[in-house]
């Protein structure tokens, strides 16, 4: 491939250069340096100009941090001359911030999309968003994939003919349902409360799952909360085995060891758009790289072609 240039934040330099291996392109080198006074510079080390440039960057642990040196990646390819900014951001962290759900609270998921706008971004390519809706917070086009196939491919390796995929809550009981298409499966979802304090109750579980293989698929695993109150509604209707699913796990405060020793559950399973730190690994977590769908999407939007393709793929 030509003309087209991949630089890679530091938040997870190892997919960039999986997706680079993918597209047979070298991932180019980029520099990152802080002054005395703690702000951030970055210099982009190869020619951008007129090219279709991809920085690679998910918004992960410390999100401020990765954040602005996007934007400063974004402000550096801007100001060499680049044909197209497009950020491929396997995870955007402030999707979480979506709805004004309490009085004078800010929505970061509409701000930080002005921001990338505003740094030069031409095109967005991320991974299952927390909520789709924050899609329509970008002013610039945006590829919003999904991990369903990466996910489908693997558990399609057991028997599903009593196999039920079980959403945490009812807001993601539409993407639960995709799923459980794919895999010729039945569908449930759990009745979820959250309070103020961020407690977290399911009083029941809607759907069959007694005497059942449930898959639990939720979006982002973050302290584990949800899928551990989740578990304990589970276990009431006595399914025939547990295995715990997401794209994005972030596994934080712990909540992979909790989950590894919850002993019904035989298997944890997440894909690599955030770095999953090699002190959080457990013998019962399963690592999917989505690398080679970020590289397709990325080699159709260099070459012009249909990136919703990929989309009807999923669905398939």
């Amino acid at each position: 491939m030509r003309d087209i240039s991949v630089f890679s934040g530091s938040a997870h330099p190892d997919l960039a250069a999986e997706v680079c291996a993918h597209l047979g392109v070298p991932l180019s080198p980029s520099r990152l340096s802080r002054f005395a006074n703690d702000c951030l510079e970055v210099q982009l080390q190869a020619n951008c100009r007129e090219r279709d440039v991809f920085l690679v960057q998910p918004l992960v642990k410390p999100v401020q941090e990765h954040l602005v040196e996007l934007l400063l990646m974004c402000d550096a390819a801007r100001g060499a001359s680049a044909g197209r900014i497009t950020v491929v951001m396997p995870h955007y962290s402030y999707a979480r911030s979506d709805k004004k759900d309490e009085p004078r609270i800010s929505l970061g998921g509409r701000l930080v999309a002005d921001l990338m706008t505003a740094a030069g971004v031409h095109r967005v390519l991320t991974m299952t968003l927390h909520s789709p809706q924050v899609h329509g917070f970008f002013s610039v086009p945006v590829d919003h994939l999904h991990a369903r196939r990466e996910l489908a491919a693997h558990f399609r390796r057991y028997d599903l003919t009593r196999t039920t995929v079980v959403s945490p809550d009812l807001g993601n009981a539409k993407e639960a349902a995709a799923f459980a298409r794919m895999l010729g499966a039945q569908v449930a979802a759990g009745a979820k409360q959250r309070y103020p304090d961020d407690r977290v109750s399911i009083n029941t579980v809607i759907g069959e799952v007694t005497g059942r293989d449930v898959i639990v698929l939720d979006d982002e695993i973050a302290k584990g909360s949800t899928v551990l109150e989740l578990l304990d509604r589970l276990r009431e209707s006595e399914p025939r085995s547990i295995r715990v699913a997401c794209t994005h796990g972030l596994f934080a405060a712990g909540a992979l060891k909790r989950l590894s020793e919850q002993p019904d559950v035989l298997e944890i399973v997440c894909t690599n758009t955030v770095p999953v730190a090699a002190e959080e690994h457990s013998d019962k977590l399963r690592v999917l790289s989505i690398a080679p769908a970020l590289a397709e999407a990325v080699r159709r939007i260099h070459n012009g072609e249909s990136v919703s393709a990929l989309f009807d793929a999923d669905r398939a």
